[in-house]
C-alpha cells in the first residue's frame, strides 16, 4: 500500500521533475515507512505540498539549502527539535582547511546560551533523504562521508543526538569518523582511572612524604583530591560538548581559536612523551627489578624500560579494545589490591599489636627540619603527593571518539575517577601509616611501602604487592602513549603537528594512528639512550609541572568561553554551579602551580619547561611563516557547540 506506486509517492514525483536520482529512491524507501504516511497524512493541502518537496526536493531547493545561512525572521525560531536541513557534508575529510565552509547542525538538544533555539522546520522524512543524498554528494566530491555518516552503531547521518549516532558529532567537527567505537563506560572509566594509578602514585611517593613532611603530610592528600575534583569537573563540562580527540587542544581551538589551541596541545604533547617514559622507567627500576631479584641498576633499568616500551606500542597498535580490556584488568586488581591490603593490613595490626596512632600526626624524621611550615617547606612538599598522582583524568577525553556515548561515558569517567582514586587512596594511606612499627627505619627505606608489607604480611605478600604494582605500572604507561598517539593524531589531521601528513594516518584494519603510536616510542626510546641519569631525572621532575599549568589554563578558558558552550540534553552539566567551581578550581590551580615551583631544587624543572615552551615557540612560528593557513582556519567551519 506505501510502495513507490502508491497515490501519495506517485504525487509527490510530479511536483519535481528536477529531482535526483538519489532523492528519488530516497522518497521510494520513505513511503515505505507509516509513519511518514501518518506524518502527511495529518497535514493536508499546501503542508502536504510541502511534504512532498521534502520527499522529492528539486536541486534548485537544495541548493537554496546550502546557500542559506540566515534564516529570514518572519519564519519564526528554530526548535532543537526542529534543526533544520542538513547540508550536504561538503569537506568531511581528515580536514576541510581550504574548502568551501558549510555551517552544520548542531546535535540534537543543544541549545545556544542567550537563544533558545536553532533554525529550521524539518520532518521526520527529511533526515533519512539527506542522509541519502549527502552521501551520494560526498561520494562525488571524493569524500567518504558515509562512512562518518553511520557513526559507530549504524546510526543515519544528520546529527540526531542519540546513543547511536556518536559519529555526527566527528562529522560536526569537520572530519570522517576513523577510529573505531569500541569502549564502553567501565572502559573509559578505566582510562583514566589507570592514568592516575593511585596505587601506583603512593608506592613512588610515599617515601618522599615520610622524608620531607613525616606522617602527618598524608593529610594533605584530601585536599589534594578535592582541588582536583574541581579542576575534573570543569574539564567535565567541555568533554561533554566537545567529544573529539584531542581533549584541550580540541576545545581552546574551537573556543579560542586555533594559535591558542595549539599551545594547548604542545603542552599536553610535551608532558605525555615524558610521562611515559617515567611511568615505564620506575615500572623498571623500583617493582620489576625488586621483583625478580635484580641489583639496583641504571643500564639495566633503562634496557627493561626500552622493552617495556616496545611491549606497549605493539599492544596500543593491534587493538583500542585490547588496550580497554588490559586497563580493565588494571583497574580491577589495582581497586581490589588496595582493598585487600588496606584489610590485611587492619587485621595484621588488631592481631599482632604494634601498631601507635599518633603516626598520623607525626613529624617523624623531619620533627626538627628548618622553615618545616615556610613556604617550600617541608609541609608544603608533602603536597606534590597528591598534586603527582591525581592527574591524567582527562586521558579519557583523548579517547573520546573511541567512546561510546562519550557526552555521557567520558565526563563520567574524568569525575568519578578523580572521586575514587581520592577515597581509595585515603584509606590507603591512613592503613599504611598505622601500620608503621619503626618509623625511622621506614623512612629509610627505598620503597616504604613493601617493606612495612613485609613487616606486617611476610616476605609472599610482599611479593604480591610487587606483582600488582607491575601491572598497574603498565596500564597507566600504555594508557599515556594511547593517549599521546590519539592527540598526536588530533594535531596532525588539522596539519598543525610536524610530519603531519604522516602522523595522521591510520591503519584500516586496525583503525589505530600506527604512526603516531611509533613516534611515542621513538620518542621514548630516544630519551632512555641519549639522556644522562640527572638530565633524565630532572626532565621527569619537570614534567610534574606541566599538568598544573594545562589545568589552569584550561580552567581560564572555561571561565572566557563558557557563555558560548551550548547545553545538551541528557550530558553532564553543572548547570547553575559551574561559575562557582570553574572559580574555585582557578584557585587551586594557582595554588597548585605555586606549590611546584617554589622549591628551592624546582629551578632546574622549571627552566626545563621553558625551553619546551622555547622549542614549541619555534615550531610555532614555522607554522606561521610556512603553513599560515593551518593556525587561521579550523575543520568544521564555524560551528557553536
Amino acid at each position: 500500500m506505501w510502495g513507490p506506486n502508491s497515490p501519495k509517492c506517485a504525487a509527490a514525483r510530479p511536483r519535481n521533475r528536477t529531482c535526483s536520482s538519489a532523492a528519488a529512491t530516497s522518497a521510494g524507501l520513505l513511503c515505505h515507512r507509516s509513519a511518514v504516511a501518518a506524518h502527511l497524512d495529518a497535514r493536508p493541502g499546501p503542508a502536504s505540498s510541502r511534504a512532498a518537496d521534502r520527499l522529492c526536493p528539486s536541486s534548485d531547493s537544495r541548493a537554496r539549502n546550502v546557500r542559506r545561512s540566515v534564516r529570514p525572521s518572519n519564519q519564526g525560531p528554530r526548535t532543537p527539535e526542529d534543526p533544520g536541513p542538513d547540508p550536504p557534508a561538503e569537506g568531511r575529510g581528515a580536514s576541510v582547511r581550504g574548502s568551501a565552509r558549510v555551517r552544520r547542525q548542531p546535535p540534537a538538544g543543544a541549545e545556544r546560551p542567550g537563544a533558545a533555539h536553532w533554525p529550521g522546520p524539518r520532518s521526520r522524512c527529511e533526515g533519512p533523504v539527506e542522509s541519502e543524498v549527502g552521501r551520494v554528494t560526498r561520494a562525488s566530491a571524493g569524500g567518504q562521508g558515509g562512512q562518518g555518516g553511520q557513526g559507530a552503531q549504524g546510526g543515519q547521518g544528520g546529527s540526531t543526538g542519540e546513543r547511536g549516532d556518536d559519529g555526527a558529532d566527528v562529522e560536526l567537527g569537520g572530519y570522517r569518523q576513523e577510529l573505531k567505537r569500541t569502549l564502553g563506560s567501565f572502559q573509559v572509566f578505566a582510562i583514566s582511572f589507570a592514568f592516575i594509578s593511585v596505587a601506583v602514585g603512593v608506592f613512588a611517593t610515599y617515601d618522599e612524604v615520610l622524608r620531607s613532611s613525616g606522617p602527618v603530610g598524608i593529610w594533605l592528600w584530601p585536599i589534594a583530591a578535592v582541588g582536583q575534583t574541581l579542576v575534573a569537573l570543569v574539564v567535565a563540562q567541555f568533554a561533554a560538548r566537545i567529544p573529539l580527540s584531542g581533549s584541550s587542544y580540541q576545545w581552546a581551538s574551537r573556543l579560542a581559536g586555533p594559535r591558542i589551541g595549539w599551545w594547548f596541545g604542545w603542552l599536553t604533547f610535551c608532558y605525555l612523551a615524558i610521562a611515559v617514559v617515567a611511568i615505564d622507567n620506575a615500572l623498571a627500576s623500583q617493582a620489576f627489578m625488586p621483583l625478580v631479584g635484580i641489583a639496583p641498576d641504571e643500564g639495566t633499568a633503562r634496557v627493561i624500560t626500552l622493552v617495556v616500551l616496545l611491549i606497549q606500542a605493539v599492544l596500543a597498535i593491534a587493538s583500542t579494545r585490547l588496550v580497554g580490556w588490559i586497563n580493565s584488568a588494571a583497574v580491577g586488581l589495582e581497586v581490589v589490591l588496595v582493598v585487600v591490603v588496606a584489610i590485611a593490613l587492619a587485621i595484621a595490626v588488631a592481631v599482632t599489636g604494634g601498631s601507635d596512632a599518633g603516626n598520623l600526626t607525626s613529624r617523624g624524621v623531619a620533627a626538627h627540619a628548618p622553615d618545616y611550615f615556610g613556604i617550600g617547606g617541608g609541609l608544603m612538599l608533602a603536597m606534590i603527593m597528591g598534586l603527582a598522582t591525581l592527574v591524567g583524568f582527562d586521558s579519557a577525553a583523548n579517547l573520546a571518539e573511541e567512546a561510546k556515548d562519550p557526552h555521557r561515558s567520558v565526563p563520567r569517567a574524568i569525575v568519578g575517577s578523580v572521586v575514587a582514586a581520592g577515597i581509595l587512596g585515603m584509606v590507603f594511606l591512613i592503613t599504611l601509616t598505622l601500620a608503621i612499627e619503626d618509623l625511622p627505619r621506614i623512612s629509610a627505606e627505598g620503597s616504604p611501602v613493601a617493606a612495612i608489607m613485609r613487616d606486617r604480611l611476610g616476605a609472599v605478600a610482599e611479593q604480591v604487592l610487587l606483582v600488582a604494582i607491575s601491572f598497574a605500572f603498565f596500564g597507566a604507561g600504555i594508557v599515556v602513549m594511547v593517549a599521546c598517539s590519539r592527540l598526536v593524531y588530533a594535531m596532525s589531521r588539522d596539519a598543525r603537528f610536524p610530519a603531519h601528513r604522516l602522523m595522521r594516518r591510520v591503519d584500516p584494519r586496525t583503525s589505530t594512528p600506527v604512526p603516531a603510536t611509533v613516534l611515542i616510542l621513538v620518542l621514548g626510546c630516544v630519551l632512555m639512550v641519549a639522556l644522562p641519569g640527572a638530565a633524565l631525572l630532572e626532565l621527569i621532575t619537570a614534567s610534574t609541572i606541566l599538568p598544573a599549568l594545562i589545568y589552569g589554563a584550561t580552567v581560564v578558558l572555561y571561565l572566557a568561553v563558557r557563555g558560548r558552550l551550548a547545553r545538551r540534553k541528557g550530558a553532564f552539566d553543572l548547570g547553575g554551579f559551574e561559575l562557582p567551581v570553574a572559580v574555585c578550581a582557578l584557585v587551586w590551580t594557582l595554588l597548585a602551580l605555586f606549590v611546584l615551583v617554589t622549591p628551592g631544587e624546582a629551578l632546574v624543572p622549571v627552566v626545563v619547561v621553558a625551553g619546551l615552551l622555547v622549542l614549541g615557540g619555534l615550531f610555532f612560528l614555522g607554522l606561521l611563516v610556512f603553513d599560515r593557513a593551518a593556525l587561521d582556519t579550523e575543520p568544521g567551519g564555524d560551528i557553536r557547540w
